[in-house]
């Protein structure tokens, strides 16, 4: 036997029995990662939105196999979250913040399963790894946009429950209109649903009746009632404005890729710890951005375009750090 073959025929012998005695990782790199997700609202939601896409990008790339469930009940949260964890997939993730309590229980349970979970709460050793949109710093770009449009200085705002999730991004968006237009007023409610258009539909047409002529979309349903009315809307998460050319001026948008690949790429290593990964979330890892102006390039006015981009170059430098406020915000609007 040649030298050649006999190194191939050994390197060969030696994988077969690393294979054959478990040799940690080595199983995970010939196969695709399992992957789970439970969600309480339908795919079609931003927020969640957001995340079936990063998973379903990781899978096209062929490096997991997904399974989703959505529209899960709270009250069947729990259920379904274990037998994902029983059906030995090793990642797990969805948004607990009405089953905090349970989620937390499942992990505890299957303590060599990884989870990584949208929470207002803290990272859960080992395995249960928190997430949040920490998209405030496009928020706040969104803001000046707004400020720099708005020609009655009366901005309606709609979102869905007053938790940090939400107010973060709300006044994010406010402290940025009152940069570029100091006199701008907002009226602020909140429908108490994570999906309900009809609902958001209407608050906006009260705020629109009493003389708000830009909308700030946190919830699907309000650039409904902007496009009805001919006024504009400034979107949350997501990029509406192929299906709202006129109305859709600017987004804040949520990219989840940074957080699900950094997770994924971790279990496979055998290296997923509880942690935090709300900073994947901010710009500099890409986890965020502004939209691209697109249809309202030539609308917006130069001058206001030209210092969200100053303010862009700033909050990526670390010259510029937007506020995190985790408060309700209150309508100034008299």
């Amino acid at each position: 036997m040649s030298l050649r073959r006999h190194v191939i025929a050994r390197s060969i012998a030696v994988a077969a029995a690393l294979v054959a005695a478990g040799a940690p990782g080595l199983a995970l790199a010939q196969t695709k990662l399992k992957v789970a997700a439970v969600y309480t609202v339908p795919f079609e939601q931003q927020w969640v939105g957001r995340i079936h896409k990063a998973l379903k990008a990781a899978e096209a790339r062929g490096e997991i196999e997904y399974k989703a469930t959505e529209n899960v009940a709270n009250a069947d949260y729990e259920r379904v979250m274990r037998e994902y964890a029983q059906a030995g997939n090793q990642l797990i993730l969805g948004e607990v913040f009405g089953v905090e309590a349970a989620a937390r229980k499942v992990a505890k349970d299957f303590p060599k399963t990884a989870f990584l979970m949208g929470s207002s709460l803290k990272p859960q050793a080992p395995n249960f790894s928190v997430f949040d949109n920490y998209i405030q710093e496009p928020a706040y770009l969104s803001g000046m946009v707004a400020g720099g449009m708005t020609k009655t200085n009366r901005i309606g705002m709609v979102g869905g429950f007053p938790i940090p999730e939400v107010n973060r991004l709300m006044n994010a968006f406010m402290a940025g209109a009152r940069e570029t237009n100091p006199k701008v007023e907002f009226s602020v409610s909140f429908i108490n649903s994570w999906f309900d258009p009809p609902k958001a539909k209407e608050a906006a047409f009260a705020m629109i009746d009493k003389g708000a002529d830009l909308m700030y979309a946190e919830r699907f349903g309000v650039s409904d009632a902007a496009k009805e009315r001919g006024k504009l809307a400034i979107g949350n998460v997501i990029n509406t404005q192929d299906k709202y050319p006129d109305t859709v001026v600017a987004s804040a948008l949520w990219n989840f890729e940074p957080s699900a690949d950094r997770a994924i790429k971790l279990v496979k290593e055998g290296k997923f710890t509880a942690e935090d990964y709300g900073v994947y979330s901010h710009m500099k890892h890409k986890g965020s951005e502004l939209a691209p102006l697109g249809t309202f390039e030539k609308k917006v006015p130069a001058e206001i375009v030209a210092k969200v981009k100053a303010k862009e170059a700033d909050i990526l430098s670390g010259k510029f750090t937007v506020k995190v406020d985790d408060s309700q915000p209150k309508s100034t609007a008299k």
